[in-house]
């Protein structure tokens, strides 16, 4: 969703922005009945023309519309559009979307606790959380969603079956699945509860004193914690060098990203610069305030999903030549909103101002003169740097960053264009032939049947689950038995390394969760290699930060 810096119950009349009151005729009295109230703060005679304008348009279109009118959906459009003429990262959400919003900020939300995922047009569970309700239940990876609180999934999506799944802590929900080697379905009855969602997915140790955090879902109220608790438990097992993978974070809690950082930077080092409109946004600068940050060599992964306050952080530690960034141009989010619960339980994100990493760089892509999905599509980029040349800046050390288009990796990696395609090709057959692996209906391989629930403590291990030539050899075969899954089986050989991988993946998947299968993935992953080969370089960066700061503190110049 983006930089978030404060919450409100309410709205604010003193709001300088001039936002409108989207009115709604109800159907049967055709009254006008108010949905959401953000004050003007004229004398209101400009709202009421507003009011009135939006309401004959809506009962122009009730009376003369060849179909049926959504006013809930009229409604949404009209104050989502309005607020996607001021900027691509100012929202409204409804109800449902905003207590979604609310949850994830607070690091959990409501359901039985399991991922899904839809697979040649069925939706089957890939992994229970540990200790949720799905788990305790023995619900596991491979089984088939086929009904819910006694409605059919025929057709449904993902989407679909996630929003039946989800619901008020408490609430009880009937979930039928189909099981490979049971003989008819299985029915689960589930009270939902409150699932935590943590911001770090992984913290392992990949080996030669290296660690490696996963912080991939946002920056939430638990964030920092997390961070403090990963850290310490990676120096316990001997850390000497950290990877931080930040790819795909979307941003959230400036707080957060404020405290992450604050764990690497000096006392004093500037964080972040925030500046909005004075009467509503005063502007502040954030520094660090660790008086002994970690000091261990550090590499940054980033990715054009990389947005906002993962952003804070990334620029943060560039600009002081703290970390080795690697990967992808982040996305170019430098705009900071204040969140708004509005009185019908909607709400409401707006721009309050724009963020400046240490260095003054202003990191906000341009949005100007295209639409709001060229924007978030990233179409256009180019041409639009073209217009607009960013401004050099440097960083403590003096080398040259820019603004304008995100944050720019020291070391560029992008990922190979045909991952993608490898994807697309054979995630759904490598699924169909692993479900039947780990439940034991593929002659011959006993030691990948799972009858367990996950373990989600386990460390995957580095020659655990190797997917074999006689593995191989039967996905093959495989493949020949079911025509449906419309594989190319000659292709197999050509794209082997990927298969191996992302079958070894789903294996360790429903073995330990997807949590510690993460790990499988990584093998693979050039930018992760890359990260690798760079910490001799973060060790010398490092070492050089410490004789500044060794000198600065016996009386020497220091660089700021």
């Amino acid at each position: 969703m983006g930089d978030q810096v404060e919450m409100k119950k309410g709205c604010s009349r003193n709001w300088a922005v001039m936002l409108v009151a989207a009115v709604v005729m109800a159907y049967a009295s055709a009254r006008l009945v108010e949905r959401v109230v953000l004050a003007d703060d004229d004398d209101g005679a400009g709202q009421s023309k507003i009011d009135g304008d939006f309401a004959k348009a809506l009962t122009l279109a009730k009376e003369n519309y060849a179909g049926q009118i959504d006013t809930e959906k009229v409604v949404k459009s009209s104050v989502q559009g309005m607020l996607h003429t001021l900027d691509p990262h100012s929202s409204y959400l409804d109800k449902k979307e905003w207590q979604t919003f609310q949850n994830e900020q607070r690091s959990r939300y409501s359901g039985i606790g399991s991922t899904i995922a839809q697979r040649s047009g069925k939706v089957y569970i890939m992994s229970p959380f540990d200790g949720t309700p799905a788990y305790k239940a023995g619900i596991r990876y491979g089984d088939q969603i086929i009904e819910i609180n006694g409605e059919s999934t025929e057709g449904w999506n993902s989407q679909q079956v996630s929003n039946k799944l989800l619901g008020p802590e408490g609430t009880a929900v009937t979930v039928k699945v189909a099981r490979v080697g049971a003989s008819a379905p299985l029915e689960f009855r589930l009270t939902r509860a409150f699932v935590p969602l943590p911001s770090i997915t992984n913290v392992f140790m990949i080996g030669n004193g290296v660690g490696y955090i996963n912080l991939q879902r946002g920056f939430n109220t638990t964030t920092a914690d997390e961070m403090s608790e990963a850290l310490k438990s990676l120096h316990d097992q001997g850390m000497t060098a950290l990877i931080l993978d930040l790819r795909s974070n979307r941003g959230g809690l400036v707080d957060q990203a404020w405290k992450v950082a604050n764990d690497f930077l000096y006392r004093g080092q500037k964080v972040v610069s925030m500046r909005g409109r004075p009467s509503v946004f005063p502007s502040r600068d954030l520094a660090a305030n660790n008086t002994r940050p970690d000091e261990s060599p550090l590499v940054v992964l980033i990715n054009r999903g990389t947005a906002s306050a993962a952003e804070i952080v990334a620029g943060a530690l560039q600009d002081h030549d703290r970390a080795r960034l690697v990967g992808e141009n982040s996305f170019g989010k430098g705009l900071v909103q204040s969140v708004y619960t509005l009185k019908d339980g909607s709400g409401l994100t707006l721009t309050a101002g724009k963020y400046y990493t240490p260095s003054g760089r202003l990191i906000q892509r341009d949005y100007s003169n295209r639409s709001f999905y060229d924007y978030y599509l990233q179409r256009g980029d180019k041409e639009q740097l073209q217009l607009h040349h960013p401004e050099e800046k440097r960083t403590d050390a003096g080398r040259a960053v820019y603004g304008g288009d995100g944050i720019q990796p020291d070391v560029e990696v992008k990922v190979p264009s045909h991952e993608v395609e490898l994807e697309r090709v054979w995630i759904e057959p490598v699924f169909a032939f692993t479900r039947e692996l780990v439940g034991g209906s593929i002659p011959g391989f006993p030691e990948f049947k799972i009858d367990h629930p996950a373990d989600h403590n386990h460390q995957l291990g580095s020659s655990e689950f190797q997917i074999s030539d006689k593995v191989v050899a039967a996905f093959k075969e495989f493949l020949k038995q079911h025509k449906e899954l419309k594989a190319n089986v000659d292709r197999v050989d050509k794209d082997l390394d990927f298969i191996r991988l992302w079958m070894r993946y789903e294996v360790a998947t429903a073995a330990y969760g997807q949590e510690p299968a993460f790990e499988a993935r990584l093998e693979g992953d050039v930018q992760m290699q890359k990260a690798l080969a760079e910490i001799p370089k973060a060790k010398s960066m490092v070492e050089d930060i410490r004789r500044s700061w060794a000198a600065a503190r016996s009386g020497g110049s220091r660089r700021d």
